[in-house]
């Protein structure tokens, strides 16, 4: 299960919002469910969004293979 809430503190951290984690992955009203743990993030999704954010291995496996 992916750990949203760790994700959710990172992009405070580096101050972005939803709509530019939507903007990242190149979705708009999903963002909001993959966030909430409604749908999941696909592999693509998850690279970008890590790439964006600059997430160390460690940071990508605790988030996104949890």
């Amino acid at each position: 299960m992916p750990d949203l809430n760790k994700l959710k503190g990172i992009m405070v951290e580096k101050g972005k919002t939803y709509v530019d984690g939507a903007r990242i992955i190149g979705c708009s009203v999903t963002f909001s469910a993959k966030m909430n743990g409604k749908s999941s993030f696909t592999v693509l999704e998850a690279n970008e969004l890590s790439n964006a954010l600059h997430l160390s291995r460690e940071e990508r496996a605790t988030i996104f293979l949890a």
